[in-house]
């Protein structure tokens, strides 16, 4: 066939050509779906990484420590998982190797079935909780009773935590991960620094470090040094757990900042920075988690705290065990339980860590 004979096939059928307009017009909304869905992806898959001052990278699995009755979040490979989460964060000081294993900071990551926004919940280490096969103690003794003190197997130490936590809430706890505060650091590192914004001034027991009112970007050490902070401050180790909260949400922004899971090569060294120091228990995976991502509004976690109070007739806050306040902690509970946290945060702002 000819050009020109070409050229006249054309012509005959050009009439019946659809308009492009309404074609590209459908492209264009397509592109722009897939836009907001990777900037939800970017910014929600960050704040499940690394929420909480802790973290979800790519782990070691321990598929050995899975219990027989345990949930996990694992759901069919081509679908995420239903209704309500609840993803329990134990973060571990591990500044000496003769010291036993202690959790000082406990965590519960609600992520709501409407998937609205995540809700990272503090439950003080100072909490005393009754330890099934032990005693009545604090609850970071959790961590060290199960893992054991030769040879701690995190594991174990995340289970008798997990049952714990279960028993106390009544909530089912459907994943869990264990990071050490090193890994924290290198996070923060590999990341540039990470901005924390503090209501007041707090001064380090540990070092010469004065962390000021306001914002500030701090390096590895310098966030680590806050992270231990609880002497000194109005509300002891509650505070530290804020200034936790606080951190958290500067990793959150600073990571969706860098776009790191767009870029393979900050997605790399991350991952190199906490995988060593990083299990993930219950048999949870990644994928598994990350399915919710597209789902969540919002990657911005809102901060709250389990209601407590301080016995009778202790001495300094900084040391005394906490008891779960009588009088709010059962609404609070039955709330996260039911899933109506938004409602208890709309009834309580003043709940909320600012």
């Amino acid at each position: 066939m000819t050009e020109d004979e070409l050229r006249a096939a054309f012509a005959r059928h050009e009439a019946s050509t659809p308009p492009a307009g309404p074609v590209r017009a459908a492209i264009d909304r397509m592109a722009a779906v897939r836009r907001r869905r990777r900037q939800r992806v970017r910014a929600a898959g960050v704040a499940l990484a690394v929420v909480g001052a802790l973290g979800v990278g790519i782990p070691r699995f321990a598929p050995d420590r899975v219990p027989p009755e345990s949930t996990t979040v694992a759901a069919p490979a081509s679908q995420a998982p239903a209704g309500a989460l609840n993803l329990l964060v134990l973060g571990l000081d591990t500044r000496s190797e003769e010291a036993p294993p202690l959790a000082d900071s406990v965590l519960i990551l609600h992520i709501p079935a409407d998937r609205s926004r995540p809700y990272l919940i503090s439950l003080p280490r100072d909490l005393e909780v009754d330890i099934p096969g032990f005693h009545r103690d604090k609850l970071n003794a959790a961590f060290a009773y199960g893992a054991g003190s030769t040879h701690p197997d995190r594991g174990k130490g995340y289970e008798l935590t997990r049952r714990v936590v279960a028993d106390l809430t009544g909530v089912r706890i459907d994943a869990g991960v264990v990071l050490t505060f090193t890994a924290l650091r290198k996070v923060t590192d590999t990341l540039g620094g990470v901005d924390v914004c503090l209501p007041r001034e707090v001064r380090s027991h540990h070092s010469r470090r004065v962390f000021a009112a306001g914002c500030q970007r701090l390096d590895g050490a310098a966030s680590l040094d806050l992270l231990r902070q609880r002497y000194g401050l109005p509300d002891g180790a509650l505070d530290r757990d804020r200034n936790a909260q606080r951190f958290a949400a500067g990793v959150v922004r600073r990571a969706g900042e860098q776009n790191v899971l767009t870029d393979p090569m900050k997605m790399s060294r991350l991952l190199a920075a906490v995988a060593p120091q990083l299990t993930v228990a219950n048999g949870a995976s990644v994928p598994d988690l990350l399915r919710v991502v597209p789902e969540l509004s919002t990657a911005d976690p809102v901060g709250l705290s389990l209601p407590v109070r301080w016995p009778e007739a202790t001495g300094t806050r900084s040391t005394s065990r906490l008891r779960v306040d009588p009088r709010t902690a059962p609404a609070f509970l039955t709330a996260l339980r039911e899933d109506r946290l938004a409602q208890w945060v709309a009834a309580n702002p003043d709940r909320v860590t600012r």
